[in-house]
């Protein structure tokens, strides 16, 4: 493909150019900044991140769609774990295993992440956030308060188990909504309040982001200086998001997380259905 006079020109790899309009860029890195913000307080900023991408660019494949929504999600987890990790306490007995499978696992995912339909989740996907959205409404004080006596050795095995392995290739494969699923994982099994469970999500996210980035990359699905334009705007949406997490507590952390749940079942729904 030949430049066109509107556009810029962004080198994915040896064979093939694509050109997003300065319009569209502008718009994707602002895409950029505040799935930054929304993944930083509770997860969910690829239902704003991929289908801004597609936007941008349409027809690109869903493999370099993915890919490339990785370098910049991995910019913006990590700048959102260091900031938990520097304000608040991360329980690493979980996160630590949790994090290190999930860079495994999210691999396993993205190597598979051409060989299923994106719609063959879709239903299972909505189903989940339906009873995330009810279970969440109709217990009021889940997440709040920290339940320490929910930590037994069990549940920790099963948090670890859930979080980096199903949910992380889940995240390899498709993505959104993933660290919406973690914090539940930490907040229900091992009774984490929504800030705590928010901070170990961001350090299962990284290693998530991690290896499916290094199979898309390997692949050469990854649009490299576009993700790292995004990878600048996540950043500085994460940093906000993760600081304001820290400051305003439990509440609104829980407040995000129904709103992006309802958006997310919103968005799947219309996908399905609409």
């Amino acid at each position: 493909m030949s430049p066109d006079t509107g556009g810029l020109g962004w080198w994915v790899g040896r064979e093939e150019c694509r050109f997003v309009d300065v319009g569209s860029l502008i718009t994707l890195l602002a895409a950029a900044a505040a799935a930054g913000w929304v993944d930083a307080v509770v997860g969910g900023g690829g239902l704003l991140l991929l289908p801004a991408l597609f936007i941008a660019a349409p027809g690109l494949p869903l493999a370099t769609a993915l890919g490339t929504n990785k370098l910049a999600a991995i910019a913006g987890t990590t700048t959102a774990a260091v900031t938990y990790a520097r304000r608040t306490k991360i329980d690493w007995r979980v996160a630590g295993p949790a994090a290190g499978l999930a860079v495994v696992f999210a691999g396993v995912g993205a190597a598979l992440a051409n060989s299923v339909p994106a719609s063959a989740y879709r239903p299972v996907v909505l189903g989940v956030l339906v009873a995330v959205a009810l279970f969440v409404s109709l217990r009021p004080r889940l997440g709040v308060v920290a339940q320490p006596q929910r930590r037994t050795r069990v549940r920790v095995v099963a948090a670890v188990a859930v979080a980096g392995g199903g949910i992380a290739v889940y995240d390899g494969m498709i993505g959104p909504g993933t660290g919406t699923f973690l914090v539940l994982t930490f907040t229900a099994l091992v009774g984490a309040d929504f800030v705590h469970g928010s901070a170990m999500a961001k350090l299962v996210n990284a290693g998530t982001n991690l290896g499916a980035l290094v199979v898309f990359a390997s692949a050469g699905h990854v649009w490299w200086l576009l993700g790292a334009a995004m990878a600048v705007c996540n950043i500085a949406g994460a940093a906000l998001g993760a600081r304001m997490a820290l400051r305003r507590g439990s509440g609104f952390v829980r407040v995000v997380l129904l709103v992006v749940v309802v958006v997310l079942v919103a968005k799947l729904a219309y996908d399905q259905w609409g």
